[in-house]
């Protein structure tokens, strides 16, 4: 039987994952298929199973999720999914992405691995200032000024601490109040090492005993509780993990102390010491517990580093915009900007949102955006971004994008996607986690039994010990951030220096690229073509008639080389003439009725399916221009080839060295353009390049690359149109320009924000450097794990006679996550 149900409570392909799985391990059940963009699940039974049996399984798991008949919607819980999701720094994911990309409401820890969840940076700009009186804070202003009722002066108002330092501060009070008195209980039973001081001459041993126990008391319950619950919730769900194995040894080791207070008869003479009391191991847990808590204390201060980037890319919000309304000018909150509103940028002003200038000229620092140290020049016309700073002269702009949709909101909104977003490479660290507890635990058991049996004298306390440090000294997460740390950082890097890495699948993938596939126009050249001539054959239209039908069919049209005619006729004084039927042939020309009359303009194909002749003088002249990289467009009315136009796209002054510089890192460049051959080789041979093909329809590029595919090669393609997306979309990494079209940046992995090849070089150098430093980490995690745990079981004790405390273990656990985590932050230095 197979039976169709809506799920309800999912967000993310980790929630899928874990539906598939719980509704699979259901009696019955042969296979499960959920889709989560449809939301519902495909289940194959042996027999008719009731949908109630399902829910109770999914309950079992936490009752995030709901199956139900289809049409049976439960609205309440559509709405306590919806809330999950928060908005603004109100959202939370797991530094480990236990469950893939899914994110929470509220701040806590993770239900599956057990961390402190991370706050997401908000991508709302700056909240602006506000002021309120110190004495009567019911009055609260936009600006500084007087207070209305007691005349004193009005003071900004702070802003909230965010979520990630409200936290810090609360581990940190609980860090001190643990220190405070886990080193008491430290020194007292550390005396008896120390020559002549030994406590246990003033006051008998059990009395300290009990000293230690009353000190233990606010270190397990208050300080590190949390701790605890986090095992018990590990254990209850069998998500084992890091806090499982703190919580069973730490644990164990209190409670054996406090049993044996109570009842020490019921322990044989190996654990008691000469003044016939049990040996208690206060110090061992507490101590174990605080360090674990100074490694928690460094983990949040190390984690609000390793979203530095995105952090530094909020300050350049600004708040604030100064409005022009006739010969009125105003100063606003950047919310109340609507598209469309005229706007001042005075000179050092950060520029409010995207837009275009209306008056003015000047230069504009887009480093924080682009990486580019040198400020870009600005006319009136040019696109300018939100964040960016204006240089020495005053210009008025209009508004075209804002909240969201400015280029620095969807930054924000693409690094913090990426540094939630798993790599393929993470998949083995997901492998072995699965199995690392359990694993732990069955050493742990054994390391007691072989102590026990075989150890030396008291054989049972050397084999608790042992024990309680094998558990503590394993360190899954160590693991489990090796990856996440890296890639975050990464990402964060990447976007400061003008490369927005859509997903670190992609950032893995780039590393192994051994084929980069690039369009011509708008990724090797400027993509901003200019009219160079304007030809009429014959005496039937004149050259300015010419001009007249090219500029009436491509006002309709929105390729770069159409707006070029169009400009230039503009400035030429060409009336236009009214135009309809208008219709795009991909790769070839457009088409349309200009004066009622049948034009199509484009390349030889163009001209041949409008069924006209070329004349071969003219594809001789047209031959001449494309050697020298010039585009030629034939226009032919009623069937007849009556003029052309050429075009020129200069060769951005990047690309050149950019395609060297790849080609020296073994990667082989191969152009693929619409344009005719000899353009093409004109550009080729300008860049010394041996590859490329002409003539290429968006299908045709498509076919490159899955043929380079199916011969072993990992292909990058790199375009700006439309044109591009289908390629862009197949291949292993797809690299948009920032100056593109919105379909070509929606379809690549990679967004260049400049638009020019050398951000691919830089794409490169971060790739290969994140994979570097994910390497190191794995390592590390590793090697850290396969050493530490035998020698707290006691491996060296048969040579060496050495032995590892569980406080030693503990520390050691704390600063192997914290020194995964330093590793990753290297990053943020790193040469693009």
């Amino acid at each position: 039987m197979k039976h169709t149900y809506e799920i309800h409570g999912m967000t993310c392909n980790g929630c899928r994952n874990h539906v598939e799985e719980v509704l699979s391990k259901v009696e019955g059940v042969i296979m499960v298929s959920v889709n989560l963009e449809k939301t519902e699940a495909s289940i194959e039974m042996k027999s008719d199973i009731s949908v109630e049996k399902f829910q109770e399984a999914l309950q079992k798991e936490g009752g995030r999720y709901k199956i139900c008949v289809p049409g049976e919607h439960d609205h309440a819980l559509e709405k306590k999914v919806e809330k999950q999701k928060g908005k603004g720094t109100g959202t939370f994911y797991c530094p480990m992405h236990c469950e893939g990309d899914k994110i929470y409401d509220k701040p806590g820890d993770c239900p599956v691995c057990g961390m402190d969840l991370v706050e997401e940076m908000s991508l709302t700009a700056s909240s602006e200032t506000q002021y309120s009186c110190p004495m009567h804070s019911e009055i609260v202003k936009d600006r500084p000024g007087a207070c209305p009722i007691c005349g004193m002066d009005l003071v900004p108002i702070q802003a909230d601490v965010s979520t990630e330092e409200k936290n810090y501060k609360k581990l940190l009070k609980k860090f001190w109040i643990a220190v405070a008195f886990t080193l008491p209980i430290f020194l007292i039973a550390m005396s008896e090492m120390l020559a002549n001081t030994s406590l246990y001459e003033l006051i008998e041993q059990k009395k300290w005993n009990w000293i230690q126990f009353g000190l233990s008391i606010p270190v397990v319950f208050h300080a590190t509780w949390m701790f605890f619950e986090r095992a018990y919730r590990s254990i209850k769900t069998w998500n084992l993990n890091m806090f499982t194995l703190i919580g069973i040894g730490a644990g164990v080791a209190w409670l054996f102390s406090t049993f044996g207070m109570f009842f020490p008869d019921f322990f044989p003479s190996q654990f008691k010491s000469e003044s016939g009391s049990v040996h208690v191991y206060f110090e061992a847990a507490t101590v174990i517990l605080t360090l674990v808590l100074l490694g928690q204390l460094l983990e949040a201060r190390a984690h609000s580093r390793t979203n530095a980037a995105v952090k530094e890319l909020l300050k350049l919000a600004p708040n604030k915009a100064v409005r022009v309304k006739g010969i009125i000018e105003e100063e606003i909150s950047i919310d109340e900007i609507v598209l469309g509103d005229i706007l001042r940028v005075k000179p050092g002003d950060k520029i409010p949102v995207d837009g275009s200038l209306t008056e003015g000229h000047t230069t504009v620092d887009e480093s924080m955006i682009t990486g580019e140290p040198m400020p870009a020049i600005k006319l009136e016309g040019d696109k300018v971004s939100s964040g960016t700073i204006n240089g020495n002269q005053s210009f008025l702009m209009k508004a075209e994008k804002i909240g969201a949709d400015t280029l620095l909101s969807q930054i924000i909104h693409m690094v913090n996607d990426a540094s939630r977003s798993k790599a393929p490479i993470q998949k083995l660290a997901d492998r072995v986690s699965g199995y690392f507890v359990p694993v732990v635990v069955i050493i742990a058991i054994i390391t007691f039994v072989v102590w026990a049996v075989w150890g030396p004298e008291p054989a049972y306390v050397y084999a608790l010990i042992n024990a309680i440090a094998v558990l503590i000294i394993a360190c899954p997460c160590a693991l489990g951030l090796a990856t996440p740390m890296s890639v975050m950082v990464g990402v964060g890097k990447g976007a400061q220096s003008g490369v927005l890495i859509k997903n670190a699948e992609a950032l893995e993938k780039m590393n192994k690229v051994d084929t980069l596939i690039v369009d011509k126009t708008g990724t090797i050249t400027e993509g901003k073509p200019t009219v160079e001539t304007i030809g009429a054959l014959g005496n039937t239209f004149s050259e300015k008639e010419v001009l007249q039908y090219i500029i009436s069919l491509n006002q309709l049209s929105e390729h770069p080389l159409a707006e070029a005619t169009v400009k230039y006729g503009k400035e030429k004084g060409a009336e236009l003439l009214e135009a309809d039927n208008f219709n795009a042939v991909t790769g070839k020309g457009v088409e349309g009725n200009v004066n009622q009359k049948m034009v199509s303009l484009g390349n030889d194909k163009m001209i041949e399916q409008a069924g006209a002749i070329l004349p071969k003088d003219l594809e001789q002249k047209a031959q001449s221009y494309q050697e020298q990289g010039k585009t030629v467009s034939y226009l032919s009315i009623d069937k007849e080839v009556v003029g052309y136009v050429t075009i020129g796209d200069k060769i951005k002054e990047t690309s050149k060295k950019a395609i060297k510089a790849l080609q020296d890192r073994g990667i082989d460049v191969i152009m693929l353009t619409g344009d005719n051959h000899d353009t093409a080789k004109a550009v080729a041979s300008a860049l010394n390049l041996t590859d490329f093909k002409a003539g290429m329809l968006p299908g045709d590029k498509l076919n490159v690359v899955e043929k380079l595919q199916s011969n072993g090669k990992v292909v990058a393609m790199a375009g700006d149109g439309i044109n591009d997306a289908p390629a862009l979309a197949k291949s292993d990494v797809g690299i948009a320009m920032g100056t593109g079209t919105d379909v070509a940046i929606e379809s690549a992995a990679i967004t260049l924000v400049k638009g020019d090849l050398q951000g691919i070089v830089k794409a490169r150098n971060l790739s290969n450097s994140v994979m570097k430093n994910i390497r190191q980490n794995l390592f590390f995690a590793l090697i850290y794990n396969t050493l530490g745990v035998p020698i707290a079981a006691g491996a060296l004790y048969p040579f060496f006679g050495i032995l590892l405390s569980p406080m030693i273990a503990a520390a050691a656990m704390s600063f192997s996550s914290v020194s995964v985590i330093a590793n990753a932050l290297r990053l943020r230095n790193i040469k693009m």
